[in-house]
């Protein structure tokens, strides 16, 4: 099959928006459904769906923030009041935040590090599902990511861990581009350079 050359236009421009620059309006329920639709369509060798999401909406937002600073502030009781501002508004900052969830583990006949890397292929395929609705994106992992304290106050089941926060939402910051690694750089041939 052909690459539709849209595509090829949007993987060579394909950025983040930093969170702090998102703002309202964000993607309703019918449109976020099918977002994760389409974030969905990753490869996943024996479809096991070792991940899932959950989603993050409206003043629940706030709370979660208000409970994750009380967190912070167990571990750091002498965050200056920008931390403070920064540990509270985590989950505000973008209109919709959607947690990836991985449930990979042990499994008789596949990998549990294909299982992995099929998790980090939905967050990527994610970005792009927002995007292509016309959202701006940030995947995210943040210290709570990694804090298992916080799994309760964010839905996150035992045995389960966190690949990221997807943030979505809308911007008026200009995109800028950032340095990208040279293919000098990360290209090993074998076989040699030719055409």
């Amino acid at each position: 099959m052909k690459t539709d050359i849209k595509l090829v236009d949007y993987l060579a421009v394909r950025r983040s928006i930093p969170a702090f620059q998102m703002m309202e309006p964000g993607p309703d329920k019918a449109e976020i459904e099918n977002i994760l639709r389409l974030a969905s369509r990753v490869p996943d060798h024996g479809k096991l769906a070792p991940w899932r999401f959950i989603v993050y909406r409206g003043e629940e937002r706030a709370r979660i923030g208000e409970e994750l600073l009380k967190l912070a502030l167990e571990v750091k009781p002498n965050l200056s009041e920008e931390m403070i501002q920064v540990e509270r508004t985590r989950f505000t900052r973008a209109p919709v935040v959607i947690a990836v969830v991985s449930k990979a583990g042990p499994h008789f006949k596949i990998p549990e590090w294909e299982q992995l890397m099929s998790v980090g292929a939905l967050c990527l395929n994610l970005l792009i599902a927002a995007n292509a609705h016309g959202w701006v994106s940030n995947w995210l992992t943040e210290w709570f990511a990694y804090d298992e304290r916080a799994y309760p106050l964010l839905g996150v089941q035992p045995g389960e861990k966190v690949a990221g926060f997807i943030h979505i939402g809308s911007s008026n910051f200009p995109s800028t581009e950032r340095p990208r690694p040279e293919l000098t750089e990360t290209v090993t041939w074998v076989g040699g350079e030719e055409a």
